[in-house]
């Protein structure tokens, strides 16, 4: 049977579908290059393209120079909202990248009472602050819903829960003051905020994105298209750092990863003696659940009770807790390493002009990572690229941005109604691929994680692109 194509709105909700049918959940509208953008937005909102989605074309270039920061859009003024997970934060950034405001409202305390995130409470604890952290963002850049140029919103990957707050919020923004509103894959976001800092950075790239809930080695080619060369098949990589925390005993108030980097300071990072994991597989995927049980046999044949915090334990009782959080931070980091090695020659022989590898979500503020991957990089003469701490954990900057160079090639929906239904469906997507598998790449191992409720951002580009 023929392949359908169908082209509603930019992220509107997929339905089920028989696999034959193709849905392309994009209408990625054409940008007049004029020379005010007020004068462009005026214009737009009063297209009866933004009125008519059945009617919508394509008119984007997906040439490399297409997605290279133009002087005409430095007026741009976008608000970036992020609710992914268990921080709620907002931006406002321009479209120059100069960084006008940024306000992050951290849930550690929950994080430190439950031992990781509760989606439940994360979603009450993001609905408390969300207006708060919205309009403190537009009074430290001094401006109102009215300055604004467009709305940039997460929509996918994370939790439902807590994603749903952000897009609410965002879409009510955005209705208020009839501007267009901008749909962000997270993990697209981690990837690009890169170049907001740093000038340089053309595609194609190299990005090893590593966080508490992904694992994630891509080729991005240009904007919305990447090759996946690794994910995890089981945990994450901060995950396991949270876990090896909470294990420990240690202060969870500013996530498990910082801890046990800085407790691994005073450990012997050789004297545990924990595996690698997946030495046999000849593949760039990560797994890292079976550190965490060589972690837990550690700790409880030292006889560590997690119940005393660190502060209070013995000094000998220190001193094993620290030899086990060097080992396994070693161990952990080294796993990325031959990963990033692998996939760093794979890279090299599908685009050879690529010249950065990209470090980015919040494992990347770890030091022993960066230094350690920085080794990797320069045998093969290529620039590691790691945003400032602040920037590598979640954020609303890295929404704004991701905005604001997907709303430069016309990839961005209509202001919503000022309210929506109390029947209104929330397009949310809390799986979410970034790219499509590299051929090499494709683990069997993969089982569960391999299930997919949408197509990947990829190949709804690709597929957008085939309409013209």
């Amino acid at each position: 049977m023929t392949s359908l194509l169908t082209l509603p709105s930019t992220f509107s909700r997929l339905n089920l579908v028989p696999k034959s049918l193709i849905i392309i959940p994009f209408a990625f509208k054409s940008l007049n290059l004029l020379k005010s953008h007020k004068q462009q937005r005026a214009r737009s909102l009063n297209s009866p393209r933004l009125s008519s989605l059945n009617s919508l074309t394509t008119h984007f270039s997906t040439s490399r120079s297409s997605v290279s920061p133009k002087p005409f859009h430095d007026d741009l003024v976008v608000l970036g909202i992020e609710t992914s997970c268990d921080d709620t934060a907002a931006a406002v950034v321009r479209g120059n990248g100069e960084i006008l405001s940024q306000v992050v409202s951290s849930q550690a305390d929950l994080l430190a009472r439950y031992g990781g995130v509760a989606p439940k409470m994360a979603e009450e604890a993001h609905s408390q602050v969300i207006d708060q952290v919205v309009q403190e963002a537009l009074d430290k850049a001094g401006l109102t819903g009215r300055d604004l140029s467009a709305v940039a919103v997460t929509i996918g990957p994370g939790l439902s829960l807590c994603l749903r707050v952000g897009v609410q919020k965002a879409r009510r923004v955005a209705g208020s003051f009839n501007l267009p509103i901008i749909s962000v894959h997270h993990m697209e976001a981690h990837a690009l905020v890169a170049r907001l800092i740093e000038k340089e950075l053309q595609f194609p790239f190299m990005a090893l994105l590593i966080s508490g809930g992904h694992n994630l080695l891509v080729l991005a080619h240009d904007l919305g298209q990447y090759t996946q060369l690794g994910t995890t098949i089981d945990d994450a990589i901060g995950e396991a750092f949270d876990k090896t925390a909470k294990w420990l005993g240690l202060d969870m108030r500013k996530s498990g990863g910082p801890a046990v980097e800085q407790l691994a300071r005073e450990g012997d990072a050789e004297s545990v003696r924990f595996s690698t994991p997946m030495k046999q597989h000849k593949d760039c995927n990560f797994s890292y659940a079976g550190l965490k049980t060589q972690v837990r046999l550690a700790i409880a044949s030292r006889n560590i009770d997690a119940k005393v915090p660190i502060s209070c334990a013995s000094r000998q009782d220190r001193s094993s807790r620290a030899d086990i959080a060097a080992s396994f931070q070693r161990v952990a980091v080294l796993h990325l390493e031959e990963r990033c090695e692998r996939a760093i020659k794979w890279a090299l022989k599908i685009e050879p002009s690529i010249k950065h590898l990209v470090v980015s979500g919040g494992v990347a503020s770890n030091q022993y990572v960066r230094a350690r991957l920085d080794q990797i990089v320069k045998k093969y003469s290529l620039q590691l690229v790691c945003p400032p701490p602040k920037l590598c954990t979640d954020n609303g900057v890295m929404i704004a941005w991701t905005g604001i160079e997907n709303f430069r090639v016309g990839r961005y929906d209509p202001p919503p109604p000022a309210n929506d239904p109390e029947d209104f469906m929330y397009d949310l997507r809390p799986r979410w691929p970034l790219g499509e598998e590299y051929a090499a790449g494709r683990s069997e191992a993969r089982s569960l994680r391999r299930a997919r409720v949408h197509p990947s951002l990829t190949s709804l580009v690709q597929a957008s692109l085939q309409q013209q």
